[in-house]
């Protein structure tokens, strides 16, 4: 999985935050409160996402409607995933990045591992 360009990120940002379908134009609308930025420009941005497979999306009226495929959360966990496969050692890539966890991010991986039964019962 390859990362987000910065448009993209911005145009998926939005409908993650949004959690609800949304027109090109509402997310121009949305950018041009902090830049200035093109319809068509923002309109072929979406259309190369829903290429791709990032976005669903379904007619309202005249106007296109778009949805994410996936929640930003697996975006991440598949970011997560790519970024352990380009180490020749993955588990001490892993615990490499464990170190670096807060005690609160310890506690949500160690029950993440419980939910899913994959910890090792002491």
């Amino acid at each position: 999985m390859r990362r987000l360009g910065e448009l993209e990120a911005e145009i998926m940002d939005r409908l993650w935050r949004w959690k609800r379908p949304a027109t090109v134009r509402e997310i121009v609308d949305d950018i041009n409160r902090e830049r200035p930025l093109a319809y068509t420009t923002v309109n072929t941005v979406a259309t190369i996402l829903y290429n791709k497979g990032w976005l669903l999306r379904g007619k309202q009226g005249r106007a296109w409607v778009y949805s994410p495929v996936r929640s930003r959360e697996e975006y991440s966990a598949a970011l997560m995933e790519e970024a352990l496969g380009a180490s020749e050692d993955r588990p001490v890539a892993l615990a490499h990045f464990v170190e670096q966890m807060s005690p609160e991010e310890v506690s949500a991986l160690r029950e993440a591992l419980r939910k899913a039964g994959r910890q090792d019962r002491p």
